[in-house]
């Protein structure tokens, strides 16, 4: 994701940005007609799912994770660390449909089969690297679909398709607010050896951002309260960046500066949703507390 200073903190300059080429490369290092071209196309077609039919926005999730999953799964190859594949696909589409169609109790007995199946997978290559090897394994899929089963708990409720617009709003407020104070007033690195480009003023502007976006979202998308939703954009705003800082540390630690090329202008997929993964919990439990359970059982 951007960071908090408005780049991007796992990226080397953009050749195009040395030949001083405008029209081709952002101040981010990116190519912005790119990206937001792509970005656009993402917003059309999540929220052409959204409401229609609620099984064709479970189909979109299950596409990004598979995705995503295929870059961990490479991103981890590149230093000798071998997922157990199967287990980990399988995963990305029984987590999410079981979260929505039975609720939160089957989704946590699914993601103990699923992990207790990568055990079992993993043992035909023999002992060596087991540990390193399993280990990454459960944590690529509790970090994904476990992670993401909770949008579909949010989608199950009855006004489902809302809350999901507003967990999305919130995510993208973050990344904007910290995208323009960062680049304006950014100055202060949060955590320089992880990110040295995201910025205690990149993080304030996401909170300023994000609340406000939060109480207007609340009173005129879920006719809640509005201190509600600056409560969750406050919150919002920690899960997001604890995400981002997540896969940086990742990136950094695995020796990569993107995770992939899906997106053109905005590097894999996994770079996308680094704070939507987070958030997805996060917000499941905000609108749990605030609005009600969010599980009242599937409606396609």
């Amino acid at each position: 994701m951007t960071d908090s200073s408005g780049r991007d903190g796992d990226r080397e300059q953009d050749p195009r940005e040395a030949d001083g080429d405008p029209k081709k490369a952002s101040r981010t290092g990116r190519n912005l007609p790119a990206a937001v071209a792509s970005g656009v196309v993402l917003v059309v077609v999540v929220l052409a799912s959204l409401f229609t039919y609620k099984w064709l926005f479970g189909v979109v999730v299950i596409v990004a994770l598979g995705v995503a999953m295929r870059e961990m799964i490479q991103a981890f190859a590149s230093r000798g660390i071998k997922i157990a594949r199967v287990p980990a696909y399988g995963a990305v589409v029984l987590l999410p449909t079981v979260a929505y169609l039975a609720g939160p109790i089957w989704q946590l007995v699914a993601t103990g089969a699923v992990l207790l199946l990568a055990m079992l997978w993993r043992i035909r290559r023999g002992v060596d690297g087991y540990v390193r090897d399993i280990t990454a394994s459960f944590f690529v899929i509790a970090y994904l679909p476990f992670m993401a089963g909770f949008v579909m708990l949010t989608l199950a409720a009855d006004d489902g398709p809302w809350r999901v617009v507003v967990f999305i709003l919130l995510t993208i407020s973050n990344d904007i607010g910290g995208y323009f104070a960062g680049i304006f007033y950014g100055r202060h690195p949060i955590a320089a050896s992880i990110s040295p480009k995201k910025s205690w003023e990149g993080f304030v502007g996401s909170v300023i951002l994000q609340c406000s976006v939060g109480a207007l979202a609340f009173v005129f998308l879920l006719d809640a309260e509005w201190w509600q939703g600056v409560i969750a954009g406050f919150i919002l705003t920690i899960t997001a960046t604890g995400g981002d800082f997540a896969e940086s540390a990742i990136k950094r630690d695995l020796g990569i500066k993107d995770m992939g090329s899906f997106l053109p202008g905005h590097g894999g997929m996994m770079d996308r949703l680094d704070s939507l993964i987070p958030n997805a919990f996060a917000s499941w439990a905000i609108f749990t507390v605030f609005l009600g359970a969010s599980f009242m059982g599937a409606a396609l």
